[in-house]
């Protein structure tokens, strides 16, 4: 079995593989001062839950955007399910990538643009609902081009009730209207409906940069399925888009 673990700036999204399907997944919060032992607990807690013995996990691969947890991490691998991590580089993902500083390219969204140029195939554009807001863009020869990054849901919501003197933290769902009659669903509906209008305004203008029509459109990220369900504009709504990408990379790069 293969465990991948992808390290976000919110959450930690770990995945088990059993040769081509993925059997069980788990989300942890991304928490810098978390030791070693804290990691090596929850993650063999989580086999046990599922019923998968650490003796069982034959690979570990890790994608991360936040070096501070890294230290940890990769120990608690190590001393706890008893294997050394590869995690993910620039140069073991085999694509072009047409950006400035290729260097700048966050692990995560290398992967997912991996994964969806293999699975989906190109041209393409994929929407990451993370923390940030992130647009990548899959060029018809299967290059990285490049893509934007907009403030993620969750941000904004903080900061409307950290700046604001009368607004309420809220929940983030779906209103009963548009017209918000109270404060609540006022905010919940400015957030929801004003994401959805930039997905859509984003995804068009890239589409005429990239002089392509017929490009398909990836959801991914915790809050996708919101989004998706108030617009047409996606062909598929894929969470696990990255750890299928890290075990597509491990296969390739990894698999004895």
């Amino acid at each position: 079995m293969l465990l991948t673990i992808d390290v976000g700036n919110t959450n930690i999204t770990m995945g088990i593989f059993k040769d081509e399907e993925i059997i069980a997944h788990f989300r942890l919060a991304t928490v810098h001062e978390r030791s070693m032992d804290e990691y090596g607990v929850l993650f063999v807690n989580f086999l046990l839950h599922r019923g998968i013995a650490v003796a069982d996990i034959g690979g570990v691969i890790i994608a991360s955007v936040v070096p501070e947890v890294m230290y940890s991490l990769e120990r608690a691998v190590r001393n706890y399910i008893g294997k050394t991590p590869h995690v993910v580089k620039r140069h073991m993902v085999d694509m072009e990538v047409k950006i400035d500083n290729p260097a700048e390219l966050g692990a995560d969204r290398l992967i997912n643009a991996y994964a969806a140029k293999f699975i989906y195939g190109a041209p393409l554009i994929i929407v990451d609902f993370g923390t940030a807001t992130t647009f990548c863009t899959i060029s018809a020869k299967g290059e990285y081009l490049g893509g934007a990054i907009c403030p993620g849901i969750k941000i904004s919501l903080d900061a409307l009730f950290s700046k604001t003197s009368k607004l309420p933290r809220v929940e983030i769902r779906r209103p009963e209207k548009v017209i918000g009659t109270n404060t609540v669903g006022s905010m919940q509906s400015g957030i929801l409906y004003g994401y959805v209008g930039q997905v859509n305004f984003i995804v068009e203008k890239i589409k005429e940069e990239m002089g392509e029509r017929d490009v398909k459109v990836i959801a991914t990220g915790g809050l996708s399925n919101l989004i998706n369900a108030e617009t047409d504009i996606f062909h598929a709504v894929d969470k696990l888009l990255t750890l299928k990408g890290l075990k597509k990379l491990y296969d390739e790069k990894f698999k004895n």
